[in-house]
């Protein structure tokens, strides 16, 4: 017998978490929600940028790259008529993130917790994690800052011996009920299934107070694409890190001094 209320509630779920996702990229590369639903190349602009600023996105079937208006033409005339991966390799750019948002066909996502040590778990969430000040080591899901403040708004911990040994935090986006997830586990801990059981519990959490979770990793670090994986997510979209053209490039000196030596050759 097939489970049409499961099924709906499966649907609704799912059209939830991208509908929010797309406000998120939406508001984040200054365009709308039709134009991500786009096949090919999309071309947009950051109002008011200090700096030159390019960015660019992978999403479905399409590519958007969003520069500031002083680049526009430019980039525009630069990268037309190429493909998805000419266009992420353009050598304003560098580095590479993907993106991952939870698998809402896996429905339960807690399940049952590691057994092989006796550990103690709970969800905390709002003003009472300010409880947890003083805690150290847990720069990706729960740091305080020199006045006790943290962009944690929801955070599921486990405890060992009456000692915090990791967790996995959300903290809020640029849009309302779409927070981004760390996880952080004391070394003797790892490889037991402490940060999946972390970030599974802490999904669910979130995704029953209709909160969408995303969990974000660089290219090059497999480590943490297999702890999105295990944790039940999928990737949904690629975004580049950074820009040559802002000054923030570590080869910026290297660039000039190969370039003034090559002159002065």
């Amino acid at each position: 017998m097939v489970d049409i209320k499961g099924g709906g509630i499966l649907v609704k779920k799912k059209a939830m978490i991208k509908n929010k996702i797309e406000e998120l990229l939406s508001e984040e590369y200054y365009c709308s929600p039709e134009e991500l639903n786009k096949s090919g190349t999309v071309y947009t602009i950051k109002p008011e940028a200090e700096q030159p600023y390019i960015k660019i996105l992978a999403y479905g079937k399409c590519v958007l790259v969003c520069t500031s208006e002083d680049l526009h033409s430019r980039v525009k005339k630069l990268t037309q008529n190429k493909s998805r991966d000419e266009i992420f390799e353009i050598p304003f750019v560098y580095g590479q993130t993907i993106h991952y948002i939870p698998d809402a066909a896996q429905g339960g996502y807690a399940g049952n917790g590691p057994t092989e040590h006796d550990y103690v778990w709970e969800f905390i969430m709002g003003k009472d994690i300010l409880e947890l000040r003083g805690l150290t080591g847990f720069d990706n899901s729960l740091a305080f800052d020199g006045e006790s403040r943290t962009p944690t708004e929801a955070v599921y911990i486990a405890r060992h011996d009456n000692k915090t040994i990791g967790a996995a935090g959300a903290a809020k986006s640029s849009v309302e009920a779409v927070w981004e997830v760390g996880v952080d586990v004391a070394e003797e801990h790892r490889n037991a299934g402490v940060g999946t059981y972390l970030v599974r519990g802490l999904t669910k959490e979130l995704l029953t107070r209709n909160i969408v979770p995303f969990y974000s990793a660089s290219v090059t670090n497999i480590g943490s694409q297999m702890v999105a994986y295990r944790c039940g997510y999928v990737p949904f979209w690629v975004d580049t890190y950074g820009t040559v053209l802002d000054g923030s490039s570590v080869y910026n000196d290297i660039v000039k001094n190969l370039t003034y030596e090559k002159n002065a050759g």
